[in-house]
């Protein structure tokens, strides 16, 4: 079995560029590290290693006992027989989602070949997948069955034995690895199927920080029968976990309550930005304390955002901020 080498997109390095030095207010909003188990437990995100056997929805609904709460949600779908992260949102969390949806993801699953074939041509047509594809969605499906292009950033073949091909892939939001599968069959001229699938990471969310529902349980049930918080605090988190496979900017106090209230983002409210954000990138905004204001599409380059003092550079897609939780000093002004 060969070592890892391949890295998804999202695993690109940022450096932050500081625009601004400013300070923060220590009277308004509150470092996540800071928040209390009840707040995290009002709005916090949990990376859950998925079973096999049961659905996405039936996890949903075994954490809402568990922590006697109504609203649970998950993002990126992973059929009952398939097993690995699953990213859970708790509470107002479920705002965070929609990120998870577009994130890359890798798998490393099994593909049996319905016949005998030659170790090096399977090597090479698992290669010829390397980059981008075009795909049916299979029957079994929530979307419509419309040939769309995705992108394989890799597909390392790790073991072969006999007719069962242990591979590793790393792969655009919305591929579906069983029709990758189906096609290599195809192309080798035998036949192939999935029979087992992991899902091993989800943006910057890694397999070996996942956690099973009964470590959840047992966390869970330290922290209220004996006030013990180390336990859950190493497996709910602050939403902004989710965020962090994506650039982000930083604003000044000032502009905080702005985003809240449905504002774009105008460039004299950035401080610090991310390297490499390029136009209509997906980005997360910051307060000063690290906390998550809101998700936008920006409308200028790091470079550019560096470089003006005027202008709207970002565009609002998702607020992720209570309003009034930073003063309204735009409304004064």
């Amino acid at each position: 079995m060969s070592d890892k080498k391949n890295l998804l997109p999202s695993d690109k390095k940022r450096d932050r560029i500081i625009k601004f030095k400013a300070k923060t207010n220590p009277n308004y909003g509150k470092s996540p590290n800071e928040r209390s188990v009840k707040e995290i437990l009002e709005n916090g995100v949990i990376n859950i290693d998925k079973p096999q056997g049961p659905t996405s929805h039936q996890v949903d609904s075994w954490i809402k006992k568990i922590l006697g709460i109504e609203k649970v949600g998950h993002g990126g779908t992973l059929d009952p027989n398939a097993t690995g992260i699953l990213p859970i949102a708790i509470g107002d969390a479920a705002k965070v989602l929609q990120v998870l949806l577009t994130a890359d993801k890798e798998y490393i699953g099994i593909t049996k070949l319905h016949g005998d074939v030659d170790k090096k041509k399977i090597f090479e047509v698992c290669k010829s997948f390397v980059g981008a594809i075009t795909q049916r969605p299979p029957v079994r499906s929530a979307v419509k069955r419309v040939n769309r292009k995705r992108k394989v950033y890799y597909f390392d073949v790790l073991q072969i034995k006999d007719r069962d091909v242990l591979f590793r892939v790393g792969c655009e939001s919305g591929t579906y690895v069983r029709t990758i599968c189906v096609d290599i069959g195809k192309r080798l001229k035998v036949g192939a199927h999935l029979a087992e699938l992991r899902r091993t990471m989800v943006g910057h969310l890694q397999e070996k920080d996942s956690v099973k529902l009964q470590d959840l349980k047992d966390a869970y049930t330290f922290w209220k029968e004996d006030s013990v918080e180390k336990e859950i605090r190493s497996i709910i988190f602050p939403l902004e976990k989710f965020l962090n496979h994506l650039p982000k900017i930083v604003i000044r106090d000032s502009a905080v309550d702005a985003l809240c209230h449905g504002a774009s983002l105008a460039v004299p409210g950035v401080v610090e930005i991310d390297s490499d954000i390029k136009k209509s990138n997906l980005v997360a905004v910051l307060t000063l304390k690290g906390e998550g204001v809101a998700l936008v599409k920006t409308h200028m380059s790091t470079e550019e955002i560096i470089q003006k003092d005027s202008g709207v550079c970002a565009s609002l897609e998702r607020v992720l901020m209570n309003k009034g939780t930073y003063p309204s000093i735009w409304k004064k002004s």
